[in-house]
């Protein structure tokens, strides 16, 4: 067979552009069965074919393919393995195809067939060497092995080539199995050669093979950087605001900063300490600091257990979390700050505790102790005796927590059978500071919402007694009066999310949730004096009247202590309209509001809360009696005929009252002065200076926050009461300005870590105003394109990437406590809003419907209009009813529009650092990622800007999980 006619075979299947099966067809003239000699004829006819062109053609590579698999597997034939290799010499560092997706699919398919055989090559040049050694002969073995390593060399060094493969492996799965086989019977004969630097060559290409399935999920980690204030604020915020939260939420969170923020582990888990050792120290006395004990040393380790599985090994995070310690313990000054606040040593508790849960090994905790302990002997000394008798609050909390468990078991005895031993129980849990400690471990352990549900069912229980004498009943008012008490400060502890239940439904709804609901004053909740709720049966009112204004003492046998409760309202109106109009004289009302407070706290409690309500709604000139009112059932109760407990269910009540009417008493600028128990109730509590614009008060401590640094408690409360009262549109828009006021790159940066952590108040809703208003207002108009200019444009994409990632990743999920609590203006409809072309479900499918002609839809003229829109949330169908998946899909359509316009300008410049920094925070753009939303057709715009044309970001920004992904990435690849 000449030469010649194989030569004029491929010059005609070039310029016509034959397939594989059309060129397989053909060479079946050209090559008798068996003629294997030839292939060398084909190896030179392609080489000299290759000098023709301007560059490798694809379908060279294609040919080689069916050489490779239907004529040649002979890797004795040194003369044909060298030509091939010639071949691979000249193609594997400069791969290119700009023809349509499939046969940019085809190169990478192709490219993996050759990546294998030419393993498959080097190890029977590798077993062939080893073979010469042994028979003396090693020279030819040695040459083709060295040949066959460094075209896998060079092929392997290009990235391109390797996010080819990366396609390709997605795409045949079995075809990388074999890749992987191959490798393994690489590394064993070459464990046996005595060559050092082909062995080390060998094994530098196996760990870049090995790297392809990974080569999307490698971040360099911030190494330079010892502080992260977004860690600090976080925790600052979680501690200080939501104690009760769930501990998977701040597991996802913390995850997400450190993926986003490339924080080492070390350092992450010293920056949490950290932030947990300055919560401590700044915490108020009282609940707060019992709040934050709680979180440092019961629910932060309990963190770190799950945050130890999302590591790559027990071992490692170990080893992590003792180096975290070993940095710990250099901080002497906060250290000892904060042993002094909590009079012990503080480290000592938080090392047991993480022996405990298996983060530290027994010889880490050890030495770790013995630094601490011979650090603190230089630590300045309390004064002699000072404290010295008091019991520290982690001790107490630490003991708190199984105590909690076996409250819950006890209140799950039938209360029937021994309501005099519950009553001890409880009336044990009142004395002193014993219930802000139960509840603090109950919320950090995950345990309060059935802590909770187990006392609206015990107040459920005693709401009515029948047929029961004198002890029976007070034991029965007792059981009532101080489960509402308690039911009544885990709400304004903890949140009233706390106590509802998720499903029940009008006639099951336990009497406390029904009145908490409707009755109870809670900050941001208007109530109604005029509801319903308030205005119970006429006659229930009156006897109510009767019995509070004739009696002197209130009565327990079988009274209906719910009815009593909601009938009081309405009997304190009655009281205060004979009041107003003279039948009654301040003497009557002192005896009713003490027969009304002397037994039952509960029911002065429910009296307070429709007075509340009431003096809202009165003129300046008419509140002074229902406010007198209000202070006389504040005030104590000297009596003697009072129930067991009194005092310390008294305690409990003013602290709820004072919570109470704190609002009203602020807007009517009146002075109630409740019983003080030593200990600020309400330490965050009317933080705003007074005649101050609220804008101003919010660029102040902003600016603050940014010259220290790091979020404090106070500043958190005041950003939380700022957002409340100006709105999240308000809030979000006038923080952004103050972030493209920065001039400086590193005040930019830090104002994003802070600003992010600022956000986390209400993430939610700050990302669909960030995202839908606030991004597209400066992305569309020419007038403040400027503002985006470096360093606070890339500062706002920094923030808004972090944003959206961060909302995407948890809107799913339960709204935390802070977020549900608090009242927002009305958020308008998304998707009247923000409209989307919705391409029609049966032309969308028959689009999608085969993986072979996925790709027409990028190359079609006729549909590219149709698909402009197009994206891989579509496929995932992804319910674009949601407000964050709108605005997502709605953003990514204004950044393609813009990629894809002529005008260029500092707004295109931010829409490649927003690109840079979803790539940057992303381990790979699949199922589940922002940038599902993004159109197919953006990558083709985003790969002519200059700075995201490289292959990692294709493969980064574009979906993988879909054949129409891949296509688009390959076709994308393969043009660069």
């Amino acid at each position: 067979m000449k030469v010649v006619n194989l030569k004029q075979a491929i010059l005609q299947a070039w310029k016509e552009r034959w397939s594989d099966y059309q060129w397989a067809i053909n060479m079946k003239k050209f090559f008798p069965k068996g003629a294997t000699w030839d292939i060398l004829n084909l190896a030179d006819a392609l080489l000299e074919q290759a000098m023709i062109g301007p560059s490798p053609n694809p379908l060279i590579l294609s040919y080689l393919k069916y050489a490779i698999s239907s004529q040649f597997d002979d890797f004795s034939r040194d003369l044909c393995v060298q030509a091939l290799l010639d071949i691979m010499d000249m193609f594997c560092d400069r791969l290119s195809c700009h023809g349509k997706a499939e046969e940019c699919i085809g190169l990478c398919r192709a490219l993996l067939s050759a990546l294998h055989w030419l393993l498959r090559c080097t190890a029977a040049s590798a077993e062939r060497l080893r073979e010469g050694l042994e028979a003396g002969t090693p020279a030819a073995g040695e040459k083709q092995l060295a040949m066959c390593l460094q075209r896998l060399e060079k092929t392997l060094s290009s990235t391109k080539n390797r996010a080819l493969l990366h396609i390709a492996k997605l795409e045949e799965a079995s075809s990388w199995t074999a890749i992987e086989h191959s490798l393994l019977k690489l590394g064993e004969i070459l464990a046996n050669l005595s060559n050092p630097q082909l062995r080390s060559q060998a094994e530098q290409c196996g760990t870049l093979i090995r790297s392809i399935p990974m080569m999307l999920s490698v971040h360099a980690e911030q190494m330079n950087k010892t502080g992260f204030p977004t860690v600090h604020a976080v925790i600052l915020l979680e501690g200080t605001m939501n104690l009760t939260g769930e501990t998977q939420s701040l597991v996802e969170q913390l995850t997400m900063v450190k993926r986003m923020q490339h924080i080492p582990t070390p350092l992450f888990v010293l920056e949490i300490w950290k932030a947990c050792f300055v919560g401590l120290i700044e915490s108020p006395e009282g609940t707060e600091e019992l709040k934050w004990t709680a979180f440092t040393f019961l629910k932060i380790p309990q963190v770190l257990v799950k945050l130890k599985k999302y590591s790559h090994g027990d071992k490692d995070f170990t080893e992590d979390v003792n180096c975290a310690f070993e940095f710990l313990l250099k901080l002497t000054p906060l250290l000892d700050k904060a042993d002094q606040r909590c009079n012990c040593d503080c480290t000592n508790f938080l090392l047991q505790e993480c022996g405990k849960q298996g983060l530290l090994s027994e010889a880490s905790v050890n030495s770790l102790m013995a630094k601490r302990k011979a650090d603190r002997e230089h630590a300045p000394q309390q004064k002699s005796g000072e404290n010295a008798n008091i019991q520290p609050n982690i001790q107490l909390i630490l003991r708190a927590e199984p105590t909690v468990t076996n409250i819950l078991k006890t209140m799950d005895a039938d209360h029937s059978k021994s309501p005099e031993g519950l009553l001890g129980v409880l009336g044990h849990m009142l004395s002193g500071k014993s219930l802000d400690l139960l509840l603090a471990a109950a919320a950090a352990t995950g345990k309060l919402k059935s802590f909770a549900r187990k006392f609206i069912n015990l107040n459920e229980f005693t709401t009515y007694g029948s047929e029961e004498s004198t002890k029976p009943a007070s034991v029965r008012a007792l059981l009532f009066d101080i489960s509402f008490l308690m039911l009544c400060h885990v709400a304004q502890t903890y949140g009233s999310e706390v106590i509802l239940s998720e499903s029940r439904t009008g006639a099951d709804v336990p009497f406390f949730e029904t009145w908490m609901q409707t009755c109870m004053p809670e900050e941001g909740k208007i109530l109604n004096p005029d509801h319903p709720c308030f205005r119970p049966d006429s006659t229930k009112v009156e006897s109510l009247v009767a019995l509070l204004n004739n009696s002197s003492e209130m009565k327990l046998v079988q009274m209906k202590w719910h009815e009593a409760c909601l009938s009081i309202s309405a009997a304190i109106l009655e009281i205060l309209n004979a009041w107003e109009n003279g039948v009654l004289a301040f003497e009557s009302i002192q005896k009713i509001t003490d027969n009304i407070k002397g037994k039952v706290c509960s029911l002065a409690v429910c009296a307070v809360a429709w007075l509340v309500a009431h003096v809202r709604m009165l003129g300046l000139d008419e509140r002074e009696k229902s406010l007198q009112m209000i202070r006389q059932l504040a005030g104590p109760l000297f009596s003697e005929n009072t129930l067991q407990f009194y005092n310390e269910r008294v305690v409990i009540m003013n602290s709820i009252l004072e919570r109470m009417c704190a609002d009203v008493l602020q807007q009517t600028a009146t002075q109630i002065k409740f019983p003080s128990t030593g200990v600020d109730t309400m330490p965050y509590w009317n933080l705003l200076p007074p005649k101050r614009p609220i804008k101003e008060v919010l660029t102040d401590i902003f600016a603050k926050v940014l010259e220290k640094g790091w979020v404090d408690s106070r500043s958190i409360h005041i950003f939380d009461t700022l957002l409340h009262m100006g709105g999240v549109y308000w809030f979000c828009n006038n923080l952004i300005k103050e972030l493209l006021k920065e001039t400086r790159k590193e005040h930019a940066l830090r104002a994003v870590e802070l600003l992010y952590s600022i956000f986390c108040l209400d993430m939610q809703q700050v990302t669909l105003v960030l995202l839908g208003h606030i991004l597209p207002g400066l992305l569309t108009d020419s007038s403040k394109w400027h503002s985006l200019m470096d360093p606070p444009g890339t500062a706002l994409a920094k923030l808004a990437v972090w944003c959206a990632l961060s909302s995407y990743s948890s809107h799913k999920g339960q709204a935390s406590t802070r977020q549900k609590k608090r009242h927002r203006e009305d958020i308008e409809d998304y998707i009247s809003l923000f409209p989307l072309d919705d391409v029609q479900p049966s032309k969308l499918m028959r689009l999608l419907s085969s993986n072979e002609d996925d790709a027409n839809i990028l190359s079609s003229p006729t549909d590219r209009s149709m698909s402009s829109s197009l994206s891989a949330s579509q496929l995932h169908t992804v319910n674009m009813r949601d407000p964050l998946n709108r605005v997502l899909a709605n953003l990514f359509l204004l950044i393609s529009s813009i990629l894809g316009s002529r005008t260029a300008g500092p707004h295109t410049q931010f829409v490649q650092w927003f690109m840079e920094e979803c790539v940057d925070c992303l381990e790979q753009g699949g199922r589940g990622s922002v940038l599902q939303f993004m159109p197919f057709t953006t990558v083709s715009e985003l790969v002519k800007v200059s700075a995201m044309s490289s292959p990692k970001v294709v493969l980064a920004i574009t979906d993988l999980s879909l054949p129409l992904g891949r296509q688009v990435a390959a076709k994308a690849i393969a043009a660069l």
